[in-house]
């Protein structure tokens, strides 16, 4: 059996006859963190903490590994405006604020405070089944499935993933949603 693509359209060649099937259009849901973005809202906090009055000659810390986000600082009130900084720098240079997971605040040290902050990448089994499940109580003709930590969704009409994508959308399921790899 061999497959010709065509102008978009399957042709298929079976024995003699020749069969034209539909081609099914399909998108990604993923929830990715850029991380050099992050790294650079990370950086321009550490330097808006340096020049803070209120934190003047105070141990303030914010180290960024691949996957989490270590904060300490002298008390929590100090460790709660260095979030909040972050949590300004990083809408600015356009990261998600759903991709932070704030850790426990434990004492540490010599009288200070250390919180690690997760950073969400991709969609986890629970999120992933959840939107699965969501995009079939929405009973459009498509299908979703999970791909590791991503939901791919396909159907034979363009309308219905965009319909799809739309109620996505509306739905707040604690993490942020990308749509990648729209195909036609």
């Amino acid at each position: 059996m061999d497959i010709i693509e065509n102008y978009g359209i399957d042709y298929c060649f079976l024995g003699k006859g020749l069969l034209v099937m539909a081609k099914d259009c399909s998108f990604d849901i993923v929830s990715e963190v850029d991380l050099q973005e992050m790294d650079n809202a990370v950086n321009q906090t550490t330097k808006e903490i340096g020049q803070r009055y209120d934190f003047k000659g105070s141990k303030a810390e914010m180290v960024l590994d691949k996957e989490s986000l270590k904060l300490s600082a002298e008390d929590e009130y100090k460790l709660g405006a260095m979030l909040d900084v972050l949590r300004t720098k990083m809408v600015k240079r356009n990261v998600p604020l759903k991709c932070l997971d704030p850790g426990k605040i434990e004492s540490a040290f010599s009288g200070t405070v250390k919180q690690t902050i997760t950073i969400q990448k991709g969609i986890g089994k629970e999120k992933a089944k959840a939107v699965v499940n969501y995009i079939k109580e929405q009973k459009l003709k498509v299908q979703a499935q999970i791909m590791d930590d991503q939901v791919r969704v396909t159907g034979a009409k363009k309308d219905d993933l965009q319909a799809v994508m739309q109620k996505l959308k509306e739905k707040d399921f604690g993490i942020d949603l990308q749509f990648i790899n729209f195909r036609s």
